[in-house]
C-alpha cells in the first residue's frame, strides 16, 4: 500500500470532518461512533472494536480490540488526549504486527485532530 493510498486519504477526511463539528472535549469512544458514521456514509465497510489475536510459538497469548478496521485493510486507533504519546505509537505498531494489514492510522482527537500514518514494515 502506498504512504498516501487514497483509502487512508479518504479516511482521515471524515476525521477531519467530525474533528471539525464536535469540536474536542468528548470521550473516545464518541469520536469512535462518530467516525464509523461518517465513514459509513462514506460508502465504506467499517468495523468497530474489531478482535485481533497475539499469537507466540503457537499458542495464543493474547486478544485486543482495534477502534476501526475499514475495508478490511486499514487499522484505525482513536484517542482523545493533550498529544501523542511513544506508547501510543507503540500499540498502533504492535497492532500492525499482530494483525499483518498494511497501515494504520492513530488519530487524536485531542485540541486539535492528529494524524499519524504508520504502515507495516515501515
Amino acid at each position: 500500500m502506498q504512504e498516501h493510498d487514497p483509502l487512508t486519504e479518504r479516511i482521515i477526511g471524515c476525521a477531519f470532518k467530525v474533528a471539525n463539528t464536535l469540536g474536542h472535549g468528548f470521550l473516545e469512544k464518541v469520536y469512535e461512533n462518530a467516525l464509523a458514521h461518517e465513514l459509513r456514509k462514506a460508502g465504506l465497510e467499517v468495523i468497530q472494536q474489531h478482535g485481533l489475536e497475539v499469537h507466540y510459538d503457537g499458542a495464543l497469548v493474547g486478544e485486543f480490540q482495534v477502534d476501526l478496521l475499514v475495508e478490511g485493510r486499514v487499522l484505525v486507533e482513536l484517542k482523545a488526549v493533550a498529544g501523542i504519546l511513544d506508547a501510543h505509537m507503540a500499540q498502533s505498531l504492535n497492532y500492525l504486527k499482530a494483525s499483518g494489514k498494511p497501515v494504520c492510522l492513530l488519530l487524536n482527537f485531542g485540541p486539535s485532530l492528529q494524524v499519524r500514518r504508520l504502515v507495516h514494515g515501515g
